[in-house]
């Protein structure tokens, strides 16, 4: 009995102290208006909005548009109906080659009788336009004789026989008359079969032409070896003694004829009686005015080491 007396007191003092006026002045916050608040809807009181308090707007897709795949347009494929055969014959040939596979593509597309007849019919036209160009050309040729080759290299066995006996006399006279001025290096091996070949070679041309060859074995020259490029046996180089220039005549094993042809034609580059551009052209062509002249002249650009010089 006394606990719920106690127990009654204690609730009784409770409310009486939260029900006094001075409690409510104190705890309780004053509204700053009278006004009625209205109903404020979820997160309408706050910046922060969406989910996680942040404003995510939503992706916008784009929609590729598809591309419109072009239509191939149809070949249109010649026909004879649109080129009559006085419009083919004076038709330029950058047009006319086209429009030849054009005819040549439709008769192997479709290879029916007029297809194919129609090919051959431009085919023709084109061999006319070619034997007309022979023609004229020949024409040419014959009434303007300074245009053609003919003097200079003749075509007829008579003619030919002339020009060779022209080079072989020019050739030789020339050589024997440079012997004191030029001279042959020749890099060999002992072990060479090639070089016993080139031996003999080389025993013939001195004594038709008396002229120096000094031989150098390439194992006890290699520096020298090296100084001129020489990296296989035979090898020959033609020096002018008067300057520092060279040329190769043959890497390997040559022949007399060629070996001849070559010598001479390095001896008048390195004297500079022709430029590179003249370099196959006989001193009796140049004097009759070849068609092969050149108008300038230009310096060769070779020169010796230093250990052939001394």
């Amino acid at each position: 009995m006394q606990k719920q007396s106690s127990f009654l007191i204690a609730l009784a003092f409770t409310f009486l102290t939260l029900s006094s006026p001075a409690f409510c002045e104190d705890k309780l916050p004053v509204l700053q208006s009278d006004e009625p608040q209205a109903e404020k809807p979820y997160y309408s009181d706050n910046d922060k909005k969406g989910y996680w308090w942040q404003d995510i707007k939503p992706e916008k897709k784009e929609v590729k548009k598809e591309e419109k795949k072009e239509e191939k347009k149809a070949r249109k494929l010649p026909s004879l109906k649109e080129y009559p055969p006085e419009k083919l014959w004076t038709m330029h040939p950058d047009d006319f080659h086209p429009l030849m596979q054009d005819f040549l593509k439709r008769a192997v597309q479709n290879p029916t009788e007029q297809n194919v007849k129609e090919y051959y019919t431009v085919m023709d036209i084109m061999r006319r336009k070619s034997m007309a160009f022979t023609n004229v050309t020949g024409y040419v040729m014959q009434k303007y004789p300074e245009l053609s080759v003919d003097k200079d290299y003749p075509t007829v066995i008579p003619g030919k026989n002339a020009l060779l006996i022209m080079q072989i006399k020019e050739i030789t006279s020339l050589i024997r008359n440079s012997r004191d001025d030029f001279a042959l290096l020749y890099f060999y091996s002992p072990v060479c079969p090639y070089c016993q070949k080139q031996d003999g070679i080389l025993k013939y041309f001195i004594r038709k032409h008396e002229w120096e060859v000094k031989k150098l074995e390439l194992e006890s020259n290699t520096a020298l070896a090296s100084s001129f490029g020489v990296s296989t046996v035979p090898y020959l180089i033609l020096i002018y003694k008067h300057s520092k220039d060279f040329i190769p005549v043959s890497a390997g094993v040559i022949a007399i004829d060629e070996m001849e042809m070559k010598i001479y034609k390095g001896i008048r580059l390195l004297k500079g009686e022709i430029t590179p551009e003249e370099y196959n052209l006989y001193e009796f062509e140049k004097e009759r005015g070849s068609s092969f002249n050149i108008p300038y002249q230009t310096t060769p650009n070779t020169s010796l080491p230093a250990e052939v010089q001394r």
